[in-house]
């Protein structure tokens, strides 16, 4: 799998689960397991950052807010923070951080536990308490206010000693958590119990889903309590600009806040704290995944801004994710789109930090092996990670010499054709392009909304259509007929008309779209668009020789040999010629000739500013049709720079460095220098 599908899928999966965790309050996997599809996501964009989008979950917050609640506009947005998983994460995160700070600063932390709860902001005017909101999506929450009234620990009024004389801002936004203690959970799941009721799974569930009835009263019902850390945004009043003076005056005011904050005078004692945590995880009495890290001076905190949607002035130091032993029962291999086997671990099922975990990653065979790990294995399952949950080893000392080791497959578990592993690689392939466990899978990816986007068409219905004999590959998806779809099981009028109807519309996607929805190993939406934008034409792209696909800027070797090899497939050209027939777009209008002019190759260009008489797409394009390169910043490496009006930073760069600065005319003088 390339990265950029990867990311993809990542972000399809993390998405899913922040819509069941923040809007249905029904989360399928454990915390720890969402951290580590993050921490992949994050990882993955910072090796591609050319992948990151504004609307990856990386740069937000929370999720959609539920239609059931007006909605409501935050005063700043609600994020989240960075993650850590050790004291080495900690050390990387503050030696980020020293970079944009004077060296003679000389940093103290607030230490705060990381509540497992939902979070809630609450809305103040001349101390009294007019709207209170879930997160949501970090920009509009759902407006909770009357559901909040009800709980005891949200101040209806501030300051709550009617004897204060502390000044109190005209307008407040404090920043809490709504949680269920963990002795009061337990006697309400008594209660429950007794009543005949079915029990609750865990705190931060019922938390969730209790602030979020319809009805108060059964709100009011539940034992939920509020911790406060933070003042999202004020008015007509001074507030302090340290976080360990401003959680003292949060508690002045009447707010409730955590007894566990401590302040740290540097890291050794954050570690210090983090480590006691951990140590007497089981006796807090709520429900906490880790430690907030928060640099004590907030505007120090405030100027260092984001990354993303993390603030740099904090962040969550995870709890370590717990470990289990339990029994590989046998081994399951699924094939990818592309023939890879990947093989999975059947378990003996076993619970892990509230979790039921029957199956885990083996990655794949080179690491069976590496391991010894064998099938009848007892074995260590954790949750962390990059991929969780996985399995870290055998415990070989609990062998009693009935487990069996497990051999690499020789033939496809699928189509039954031999299996390949290239030089290089661990991963083994099939390479039937007529498997029928690719094919479903390519046509899965070909209608996804990143490809071809048909959004009428699911996965049952790709399984359905092989089995039926209706699709052999995914360009008999243009071929369908209303009236062999009307005699499948299921399929009405309605339903067929607006199958059809989807995959009409999709013959209108752009040729990038396409290119990407062929599934060629390294090609995702990014490279795609490199290459149409470059080239122009599908049909160019094909013909194009490894070397001159290697000119195209962020085209390397093994992504230029991947797509030559697609292209030469005789089944592959089948496919290609079914969809030209079906009259999808193959091209931008002003495709390329490779054979053209050389004059400008071994030539790196940027283009900059505003050309007189050509787009800078169009200045691209010719410079690649005369063998040249375009690349997209100012390097030693750049040989000319190509300036229009309003040129800027790119300009002083180039001015800097040395570059040869040319205008239009210059380009076209170059190109015709036979």
């Amino acid at each position: 799998m390339t990265p950029e599908e990867r990311i993809q899928q990542l972000r399809i999966e993390i998405n899913h689960h922040l819509y069941r965790y923040h809007v249905l309050d029904s989360p399928i996997i454990s915390d720890a397991e969402y951290d580590a599809l993050y921490h992949e996501l994050q990882a993955l964009e910072a090796e591609h950052p050319e992948l990151v989008t504004p609307n990856s979950p990386t740069q937000r917050a929370g999720a959609p807010p539920s239609d059931a609640f007006r909605k409501v506009a935050h005063p700043t947005p609600i994020l989240s923070l960075m993650n850590a998983f050790d004291a080495e994460d900690l050390l990387a995160w503050r030696t980020r951080i020293g970079r944009l700070l004077p060296e003679e600063v000389d940093l103290d932390y607030v230490v705060e536990p990381k509540l497992d709860g939902l979070t809630v902001v609450l809305t103040y005017r001349e101390g009294r308490f007019v709207l209170g909101a879930t997160r949501g999506n970090g920009i509009v929450g759902e407006d909770v206010t009357v559901n909040l009234r009800t709980l005891r620990s949200v101040p209806k009024r501030i300051p709550v000693n009617p004897g204060s004389t502390l000044a109190v801002p005209d307008y407040l936004v404090v920043r809490g958590e709504v949680f269920i203690p963990l002795d009061k959970f337990e006697e309400l799941n008594t209660e429950r119990a007794a009543a005949g009721e079915a029990i609750y799974m865990n705190p931060r569930n019922t938390a969730a889903g209790s602030l979020r009835q319809l009805d108060p009263s059964k709100t009011a019902e539940r034992p939920l309590r509020l911790y406060c850390y933070d003042i999202v945004a004020a008015e007509g009043g001074a507030i302090p600009m340290n976080q360990w003076e401003r959680l003292a005056y949060l508690q002045e005011l009447g707010f409730p806040v955590s007894p566990d904050n401590r302040q740290c005078r540097d890291l050794e004692t954050v570690i210090a704290t983090y480590n006691d945590w951990i140590s007497r995880r089981d006796r807090i009495n709520y429900e906490v995944d880790g430690a907030v890290v928060k640099i004590n001076d907030r505007q120090i905190a405030d100027s260092l801004g984001f990354v993303g949607k993390d603030p740099r002035g904090a962040i969550a130091m995870k709890f370590p994710a717990r470990e289990k032993t339990t029994r590989l029962i046998d081994l399951q291999v699924n094939v990818g789109r592309t023939g890879v086997l990947a093989p999975n671990a059947v378990l003996e099922p076993i619970e892990i930090g509230g979790v039921i975990v029957r199956n885990a990653t083996l990655h794949n065979f080179d690491e069976i092996a590496r391991k010894d790990i064998r099938i009848g294995d007892r074995v260590l399952v954790k949750r962390a990670g990059d991929v969780i949950p996985y399995i870290v080893g055998p415990i070989t000392e609990a062998r009693d010499g009935s487990e069996r080791p497990i051999e690499p497959p020789t033939h496809c578990p699928f189509c039954g054709e031999s299996v390949v592993q290239l030089p290089g690689e661990v991963a083994i392939y099939c390479e039937n392009a007529s498997c029928p466990a690719q094919l479903i899978r390519r046509v899965e990816y070909f209608v996804s909304r990143g490809a071809m986007d048909i959004t009428t068409f699911g996965t049952q219905t790709a399984e359905l259509l092989y089995q039926k004999g209706l699709i052999h590959d995914v360009a008999d998806i243009y071929t369908l007929r209303k009236e062999d779809l009307l005699e499948l099981e299921g399929f009405k009028d309605k339903k067929v008309d607006n199958l059809l109807t989807g995959i009409e519309a999709s013959k209108e996607r752009p040729a990038d779209r396409l290119l990407t929805a062929l599934g060629i190993r390294f090609v995702g939406n990014v490279v795609a668009s490199l290459l149409i934008q470059a080239l122009g034409s599908i049909d160019v792209i094909a013909t194009a020789s490894q070397e001159e696909l290697e000119q195209i800027d962020g085209i390397g070797p093994q992504t230029a040999l991947s797509i030559k090899v697609w292209f030469e497939n005789e089944h592959n050209q089948t496919v290609i010629a079914k969809l030209r027939a079906a009259s999808l777009n193959f091209s931008t209008g002003r495709e390329i000739s490779l054979s053209g002019s050389s004059t400008l190759r071994g030539l790196t260009f940027v283009i900059t500013g505003t050309l007189p008489t050509m787009s800078r797409d169009e200045a691209a394009t010719l410079i690649a049709q005369h063998g040249g390169k375009v690349s997209g910043s100012v390097s030693k490496k750049t040989d000319y720079l190509v300036a229009g009006e309003a040129a800027g930073s790119k300009l002083a760069k180039a001015t800097e460095l040395g570059i040869t600065i040319i205008d239009e005319a210059g380009l076209k003088r170059l190109m015709a220098d036979e």
